[in-house]
């Protein structure tokens, strides 16, 4: 067989301008997509990969997903992608990478040859990063998603190309995805065939120390918890723990009144030592906590908010999902338009589910909803950009600096979002004289078709119908004036209706403390206006409050603070004297280091030590413990 292409042919198969690609196919793929990995080496975070791919003769374009569902943007990590090698039995063929579309390769198939063999490394990250962009593996577990260790033939919709996936895993480690196990022996575990599409929403986890724990024992649909840990005694989970796990299962499908999965998958990793989020699928969810979550309660109190946030999804952003975003595959541009429902309602309803299912009590949740309130009303860029546009630019927002974030305004469709559905709920109570609420909505717009997942797809215009059906209103305006505002004023009229007011004490709530503890930062956000890496680089300036008390004095992100009223920089004596600045009435010097120079600040700070938390409107409903109440 010929070694290479003619260049003509690959000229003619790349196009004149370099462009690759049309609208996908309607037509299936002749045959199934062998992928075989190996994460044997994954200590070193090596993925290897062999790819078998049915084939004609003729000009082909394979393409690597690049717009990857959940991640909202153009995140598939290409640049992970080593040592390709593409045969034809023993003739190597030549490929070129397409001159505009950096996710496409080119290559011409010779006559007589009916299937082709990718086989390359998948480098997984290092450090840093953001969702398959950030760190998966570690000595003791790898989390696999399979969009980064595959390649697709140009054409058919994604869910037109069928793959029979298998994974080799290290001897003795356990593993768990919502793929159905079809056999395999040594190590190596295969999978039944299933749709691109199905593969990349149903990713893998595994590691030495596993187990798998029921979350609805006797239920007609399963639902597990699979659990990798880099230590064996972080699996350990509590009985109250447990308990109030399962009741999130319970408290969704009530809520929601349908189930739009087969069986259903948490994907917990537990380790301090890879990426720290959650991702969405259909049937499952790759949720990433820190290690100790289950035995630490400050850990516990801060995460929290991770599996109902994920679970929300499975009704809301993998059934139900904005127009914009259920695109053919994976090469398609997504539009976030409409993210402050797919995100902030899911937020909404799972801070509200926590607290149904006990995961977080009524407290913990109000002092969240403080903090989502307070964040809020100190992002000054609220005047110039509206919640709609961050929706819009989300593909970009990701991956943007977070340094002056209250400026810069980031993907704020999730706590904006928030609060936007707390107001929706509260307008509907309030209309309805408490006989309506949006858990109607849920149910209408979600509760359809139990059993099913294909995605149904919705616009602005089905949402507004939706809340109109359970109660009456000019919800497009009402949507409209919040998603287009450019008041700068923090946008808490729900928090206000739910019968509580945002104010701010001298000390900090518990969940406060445990976000800072967690996180590893000296929070002091509504007094100086200040967040201080407390970890890798203690001192450091990791944002400013853009109109802040340091903002006036001159400071900026990337700073160092290096004293603090002529005494050595520590977080606990910033604190104190914030506080005794305050009650003598003077200002704080700080001392800081930008890169080579030093320079000497003046804050000016008149309230002292601000944390924020909610307090009751006496003489007002108090609709907020309405919206808490486990339903039953």
């Amino acid at each position: 067989m010929k070694r290479a292409f003619a260049l003509v042919a690959f000229l003619a198969a790349i196009g004149s301008d370099g462009v690759a690609g049309a609208e996908p196919d309607a037509q299936p793929y002749p045959g199934t997509i062998a992928l075989a990995v190996d994460l044997t080496d994954a200590a070193r975070k090596i993925f290897r990969v062999t790819e078998t791919v049915p084939v004609r003769a003729g000009a082909l374009a394979l393409r690597y997903p690049k717009w990857v569902p959940g991640e909202h943007s153009p995140s598939g990590p290409i640049t992970g992608v080593s040592g390709l090698v593409i045969r034809a039995g023993n003739d190597r063929l030549a490929w070129r990478r397409d001159r505009v579309d950096m996710y496409t390769i080119h290559l011409d198939v010779p006559a007589g040859v009916d299937a082709i063999e990718l086989s390359f490394q998948f480098l997984s990250p290092t450090e840093g990063g953001e969702f398959g962009q950030s760190v998966s593996a570690t000595s003791k577990l790898v989390d696999l998603e399979w969009n980064q260790v595959v390649f697709y033939p140009a054409g058919p919709p994604a869910n037109a190309i069928s793959i029979a996936p298998s994974a080799r895993l290290p001897a003795d480690w356990g593993y768990g995805t919502a793929l159905a196990v079809a056999g395999g022996s040594g190590g190596e575990v295969r999978f039944a065939p299933v749709s691109l599409e199905t593969l990349v929403d149903s990713p893998l986890l595994a590691g030495r120390h596993f187990q798998r724990v029921d979350l609805a024992p006797g239920a007609r649909t399963p639902v597990h918890l699979d659990i990798a840990a880099d230590h064996p005694q972080d699996l350990v989970i509590r009985p109250a723990q447990l308990a109030a796990h399962r009741n999130l299962v319970t408290q969704a499908e009530k809520l929601f009144g349908a189930r739009h999965y087969d069986h259903y998958d948490f994907l917990l990793t537990l380790s301090d030592d890879v990426g720290h989020f959650g991702l969405e699928h259909h049937r499952s969810s790759d949720d990433r906590s820190r290690a100790r979550y289950f035995t630490d309660d400050d850990t516990y109190l801060a995460g929290g908010g991770l599996l109902p946030h994920e679970f929300v999804h499975s009704w809301n952003g993998k059934f139900r999902r904005p127009a914009g975003l259920a695109t053919p595959n994976f090469d398609v541009p997504m539009q976030g338009d409409l993210l402050w429902v797919y995100e902030g309602l899911t937020q909404y309803y799972g801070e509200v589910l926590a607290a149904r299912a006990g995961i977080r009590t009524a407290g913990q949740y109000r002092d969240d909803l403080a903090l989502t309130a307070a964040t809020m009303a100190a992002r000054a860029g609220r005047a110039w950009r509206p919640l709609q546009d961050t929706a819009d630019e989300a593909q970009i927002l990701y991956y943007a600096p977070a340094a002056w974030q209250s400026w810069r305004r980031l993907v704020d469709f999730y706590p904006e979002g928030s609060l936007l559905w707390l107001d929706v709920d509260t307008t509907i109570r309030e209309l309805s004289g408490g006989t309506r609420s949006l858990d109607d909505f849920a149910r209408a717009f979600y509760g359809m078709d139990d059993g099913r997942y294909e995605v149904k797809t919705y616009t602005f215009d089905d949402v507004v119908a939706a809340l109109a059906a359970v109660q009456p209103h000019d919800w497009a305006a009402f949507l409209r004036t919040r998603l287009e505002s450019t008041d700068p004023a923090a946008p808490l009229d729900g928090l206000a209706r739910g019968g509580w007011r945002l104010v701010y004490t001298d000390t900090p709530t518990a969940l406060f403390q445990a976000n800072e503890k967690v996180r590893k930062l000296v929070d002091l956000s509504y007094s100086l206006g200040l967040v201080i890496d407390a970890d890798k680089a203690p001192g450091k300036l990791i944002d400013v409050i853009w109109n802040s008390p340091a903002f006036v004095a001159g400071l900026a992100p990337g700073m160092h603070l290096v004293a603090v009223d002529d005494e050595t920089y520590d977080a606990e004596r910033l604190r104190e004297t914030v506080k005794a600045a305050a009650a003598a009435h003077r200002p704080i010097k700080l001392l800081a280091r930008n890169l080579d120079s030093f320079f000497t600040f003046t804050v000016e700070d008149r309230d002292g030590p601000r944390y924020p938390r909610l307090e009751r409107v006496p003489g007002t409903p108090d609709r907020l413990d309405d919206i808490l109440r486990a339903r039953q």
